[in-house]
């Protein structure tokens, strides 16, 4: 898929069910992430982070860049783009943000805005080891295709049944909350959400 392909898929005006987030009772703490993406020789890819295995929260997951709201934020979209300069050395002029997906709420109490950007090329990243051990690229049209997507369903508290999805990549396995994004962006750009 091309950046215009995407471009046109992406920009259309239905409004497309979003996949099963964690149904929190009470307000979640205000968080964005940015997905990353990539062109190189016309083709698509997304940039993912592994976290670090020392932090006390996700570590050693796979993650876009991204975490809470601070108060010297203006809005959300402010923190997806600082988180991401901070991890990742990737400063905000370098992102073209082309829109953002539903919130998902997480079973950590997050209530999660994904944005979508474009960083430009070539492609320059200064990591924080504190944060982040390494970064890896997927191809877009891997991750689109839900035949790559696997559902395990699990009881929570509530007792109701709840989807997590896992994405295997090689050695790496993208999952939960960063998988529900994924695929949310799965749902939004297939072709019979755009020509129907």
């Amino acid at each position: 898929m091309t950046k215009n392909e995407f471009l046109a898929r992406f920009h259309h005006a239905r409004t497309i069910p979003s996949e099963q987030d964690y149904p929190l009772h009470s307000a979640g703490k205000p968080a964005a992430v940015l997905m990353p993406m990539l062109e190189k020789q016309g083709q698509l890819s997304m940039l993912f982070t592994l976290r670090s295995r020392h932090l006390k929260h996700h570590a050693g997951q796979v993650s876009f860049p991204g975490g809470k709201q601070e108060p010297s934020d203006k809005n959300l979209l402010s923190t997806a783009l600082r988180e991401t300069h901070e991890e990742i050395g990737i400063h905000p002029q370098c992102i073209d943000v082309i829109g953002n997906l539903p919130l998902y709420r997480t079973v950590s109490r997050f209530e999660v805005v994904p944005y979508i950007g474009f960083v430009q090329m070539p492609l320059e990243l200064t990591l924080d080891t504190n944060e982040v051990e390494s970064v890896f690229e997927v191809p877009l049209n891997f991750l689109l295709d839900q035949n790559n997507h696997f559902i395990h369903w699990v009881k929570r508290k509530n007792a109701q049944q709840h989807p997590v999805y896992f994405i295997k990549w090689h050695d790496q396995v993208i999952w939960g909350a960063t998988a529900a994004f994924v695929r949310n962006l799965s749902n939004h750009i297939s072709p019979s959400a755009y020509f129907n």
